[in-house]
């Protein structure tokens, strides 16, 4: 035992000199890439407000479902969507979650400006997300070692990492805490790097009995917001995550690899954190593109989706690209298409999707 404690907490805040070398061509491009979206994100978000904000709502409810999903916690989606928007309370324990989700959501989107990545706004935060739970643990670092647990080929439950123990959590967390702020006032490495690094070093000390995963990506919100990135408020980056989750984990595994001797590779997770991020951009342009259209007919503006995408398109995607279309007008455009034959129809109920003739 005291042999595992010693390897264990062997692990190096590194934010000075250890960005310099991930700043590998792949990962530069990548930036300069996301430096050039955000210098145009502005000029789109004042360019339609009142659309912008049907997007907002849309993200909210999408990222309140995929991080929660990804935890294994669900509900209806009539359900998700009235508590979302305080139209409902909850009635079980996934429900309680949800609530607390949508309740931390909300504070980093109105106040991220406020709320420093520090040990006790982070330990807060974790407080609101079980404000509906009685869970007691809310708010309080873990009590007892915790195992990051994958299952194999034979659905046997084995050890994939094992976090920073107890006892030493609360050091930990200041260091991460105190080392990530530091590099990031000193300005001299990308914040786009830092954040990347800051998230996979949290879920390795993995500092609360439950709620880690969601914990991560709603601190990966509140940094990229600090820091100027706010398209996730329009575009679910918890929703990217979860279509990815493969990619995830296994960028995750990769870069966990060796941690505890900070030995481990950051690469890995890097690229998978700054193509999401790139993606949820390419999302938001696109979008924008079709709210560019308004001057049309909202049939025809339908009727442009299929034009300007290939392949599988379903009513959310229509949703998601036009929010302020409604859902009845979607319906009878669809139908209006698929009798003249201008699309094709596919599948049944909640699996139907259509595709250009």
């Amino acid at each position: 035992m005291r042999h595992l404690i010693e390897v264990i907490s062997m692990h190096n805040y590194d934010y000075r000199e250890k960005p310099e070398k991930l700043l590998v061509p792949e990962v530069v491009n990548l930036l300069v890439k996301l430096h050039e979206l955000k210098g145009r994100q502005e000029l789109f978000i004042e360019a339609e407000p009142d659309v912008l904000t049907s997007m907002l709502e849309i993200a909210r409810i999408q990222s309140t479902k995929s991080s929660n999903k990804l935890e294994g916690i669900w509900t209806s989606d009539e359900r998700l969507e009235a508590i979302v928007k305080e139209k409902a309370l909850p009635r079980n324990r996934s429900e309680e979650e949800i609530s607390g989700y949508r309740d931390v959501l909300a504070t980093i989107h109105e106040s991220y400006e406020y709320i420093a990545p520090t040990p006790n706004n982070i330990l807060q935060l974790h407080r609101d997300l079980y404000s509906f739970s009685s869970n007691s643990t809310g708010g309080t670092y873990k009590n007892s070692d915790n195992v990051i647990a994958e299952n194999d080929k034979k659905g046997k439950s084995k050890a994939r990492f094992i976090p920073v123990p107890a006892f030493m959590t609360a050091n930990a967390m200041e260091q991460l805490c105190g080392t990530f702020i530091t590099a990031m006032q000193d300005g001299k490495y990308d914040p786009l790097l830092l954040i990347p690094i800051f998230i996979l070093d949290f879920l390795c000390i993995h500092p609360f009995n439950d709620g880690n995963g969601r914990m991560s990506r709603l601190l990966t919100l509140l940094l990229l917001y600090r820091c100027g990135y706010i398209v996730g408020k329009y575009i679910s980056v918890e929703m990217l995550i979860e279509k990815s989750k493969e990619t995830y984990y296994e960028a995750l595994k990769d870069s966990s690899v060796a941690w505890h001797d900070s030995e481990n590779d950051y690469l890995p997770f890097i690229r998978y954190f700054l193509g999401v991020i790139l993606k949820g951009y390419n999302e938001f342009e696109e979008r924008v593109e079709y709210i560019r259209h308004r001057g049309m007919s909202k049939p025809d503006r339908i009727k442009s989706v299929f034009d300007r995408k290939v392949g599988k398109i379903t009513k959310a995607d229509i949703v998601q690209l036009c929010p302020d279309i409604s859902l009845t007008t979607i319906e009878n455009t669809l139908n209006s298409l698929y009798v003249s034959g201008y699309i094709e129809k596919h599948g049944k109920s909640r699996g139907t999707y259509y595709t250009k003739k």
